[in-house]
């Protein structure tokens, strides 16, 4: 018999029994490092940018020698040089002077502002026409704008995306130390499974799980090695627990759907190791259960693939993101129901949503699919969660939406 928990009883169990562990830091190249952890604060070693520059074409000036000018009375200044991107320029200005710089450009010693190249006018023999009048730092990107020595940057348990990437290449930051990913080891069991790559026999289907779990643990961040399909006996269960064990932070077995498959699964834990829970009070996915051998969570997930799914994004992303300190919240947003949806047979309920605009307004339908089918769950864009003390939603109620591929 099922010992039944809830869902949030099983995060706590989690969080308790594996919270502590994280997996070590490691350095990354930048190139390589995006979706990657941080394992520490980066602060800024220099200012960024290293010096005063123009953010716009046009001609640097004194700031003051353009007050008052405009069509009629245009300020006239006479042109010291021009900058060269990437070079110190060579001269410095004086009051009645300016300087032709590009975006970019360093500002000369003794300007203040740069006046953009549509308000200004050569009239040839070095004379220059501004005929708009600028502030001091106008046009004008001062050193240490972005970011100042000292400055902490991104913060421990940061999941870097490609914007932070070029953050780092700014701050000349190379190597970013990150959490080394999890290493997962993956098992698929049921006597009814083949490979993808097998024209299934009567009876028999292809395996689902192992590689919807693979793609779903490399999304999370961590590294999953899939030894393949086990067969329903306590014999081959253990062997394989065992063999995954030894070179993996994590474990997760989707059970297969014989008669007693499941209790071999937690036999095995039980003789090895120690079993946490067994069942999980969420549709779907009540048959889920937790276990420990050698210090490792294993993660025995439903056959049914939907189930499987479902209870993977529970319960193993939590973990996976507490081995590697991820900080950040799950993306959320949130939508109008488009259909009612019943609920409330003790259990939470999780349900894959299309997402759609309706009159300027974000709408969720309920993805209609038996737990044992994958197809139309593929089309979610977001899971809603329904409370298990929750009679049912109507149509129209606001709801927060988990969308896919916030982690």
């Amino acid at each position: 018999m099922l010992n039944v928990v809830t869902p949030d009883e099983a995060l706590n169990m989690l969080a308790r029994e594996f919270g502590a562990l994280l997996t070590p830091p490691e350095p990354c190249p930048l190139n390589s490092a995006r979706g990657r952890v941080l394992a520490e604060d980066v602060l800024a070693r220099e200012f960024v940018p290293g010096f005063d520059r123009s953010a716009v074409d046009g001609y640097a000036v004194l700031a003051s020698d353009t007050f008052g000018c405009g069509e009629a009375t245009p300020a006239l200044l006479r042109l010291a040089g021009a900058v060269e991107m990437g070079q110190a320029p060579g001269f410095a200005l004086c009051p009645g002077e300016c300087a032709a710089i590009p975006t970019g450009g360093r500002l000369p010693e003794g300007a203040d502002a740069v006046v953009m190249l549509e308000y200004a006018e050569d009239y040839g023999g070095g004379l220059i026409g501004l005929v708009k009048s600028v502030a001091p730092g106008t046009g004008v990107v001062f050193k240490g704008d972005d970011v100042r020595p000292g400055a902490a940057v991104f913060s421990e348990g940061r999941r870097l995306r490609g914007m932070d990437i070029g953050a780092l290449a700014a701050l000349g930051v190379t190597a970013p130390s990150v959490r080394s990913r999890p290493r997962a080891a993956v098992l698929s069991t049921g006597d009814e499974l083949v490979s993808p790559s097998t024209s299934p026999g009567p009876g028999e289907v292809r395996d689902v799980n192992g590689p919807m779990l693979c793609a779903l643990l490399e999304k999370m961040g961590a590294e999953p090695d899939f030894l393949g399909i086990v067969v329903d006996t306590e014999e081959a269960l253990e062997s394989a627990l065992t063999r995954a064990s030894i070179n993996s932070d994590l474990i997760v077995l989707s059970g297969g759907s014989s008669a007693g498959a499941r209790d071999a699964v937690s036999r095995v834990i039980e003789r090895r190791g120690r079993l946490l829970f067994h069942g999980l009070a969420m549709r779907p996915g009540k048959p889920a259960m937790l276990g420990e051998m050698g210090g490792k969570p294993i993660f025995g997930l439903p056959g049914h693939p939907a189930a499987a799914y479902f209870t993977a994004r529970l319960l193993v992303m939590a973990h996976v993101r507490s081995l590697l300190g991820v900080t950040e919240p799950s993306r959320t947003v949130s939508a109008r129901l488009a259909a009612d949806l019943a609920a409330n047979d003790g259990r939470e309920l999780f349900c894959g949503v299309r997402l759609f605009y309706d009159s300027g307004e974000l709408w969720a339908e309920p993805v209609r699919t038996k737990s044992g089918l994958i197809s139309a769950l593929a089309a979610s864009d977001g899971i809603l969660r329904v409370p298990r003390d929750c009679e049912g939603l109507h149509r129209g109620a606001q709801v927060s939406i988990e969308l896919e591929g916030g982690d």
